[in-house]
């Protein structure tokens, strides 16, 4: 099919004047591309993550390693989904941000910025970590192959604007695990699509 720019265009969902850059707490959500399930399961209400759950959460884990001014709130991995709070702080700025590293100590294919990461930056780096480690995983350990791509091209993502916001989101991520079955994400509640 030949590229048509009025049918094939994409369209940022990101705030246009925002700047991702700036000090503040991001909520983010990532889903496995078909919403595959292929990071653990739900057993009573707790999540079971499997070696590529663990292997995603320790990538998350080592965030802040990567990019100095990110710090980690609540975060959860789901069996086809992520959810993270993100918070920048204060700028950084005095030089490039190292390259990327996956905790294997394997360098990434993330080149250096003259600027304090923005939000895309981060959670871009540690998709493309996880990608790598995951084909890694798939030719050395045998993990189940995934279809053309691990995730979703974009994210979820929302700027949380104040602490009883920021708590509100804590306790959705924490309860994840407990509502899966009535979660929008499960396989078992998705409606089919019609064009």
């Amino acid at each position: 099919m030949k590229y048509d720019p009025q049918k094939h265009h994409r369209r940022s969902i990101r705030l246009k004047s925002y700047d991702y850059s700036q000090e503040g707490a991001y909520y983010v959500t990532v889903v496995a591309q078909n919403r595959a399930c292929l990071f653990g399961d739900v057993v009573n209400a707790e999540m079971i993550l499997n070696d590529v759950g663990q292997m995603m959460q320790a990538q998350w884990e080592a965030l802040p390693q990567r990019f100095p001014n990110v710090e980690l709130d609540e975060f959860i991995v789901m069996p086809n989904h992520f959810h993270g709070i993100i918070v920048i702080t204060d700028n950084i700025h005095a030089g490039t941000v190292p390259r990327a590293r996956s905790v294997s100590g394997q360098p990434q294919g993330i080149a250096p910025t003259e600027h304090d990461p923005i939000l895309g930056e981060i959670v871009g780096a540690w998709k493309s970590i996880v990608t790598d480690e995951y084909i890694r995983g798939v030719r050395q350990l045998h993990w189940q192959p995934f279809d053309r791509k691990l995730l979703q091209r974009n994210y979820w993502e929302h700027i949380v604007r104040d602490e009883q916001e920021l708590n509100r989101i804590r306790e959705y991520i924490i309860n994840n695990p407990a509502n899966w079955d009535s979660d929008e994400n499960n396989p078992n509640n998705i409606k089919p699509q019609y064009v």
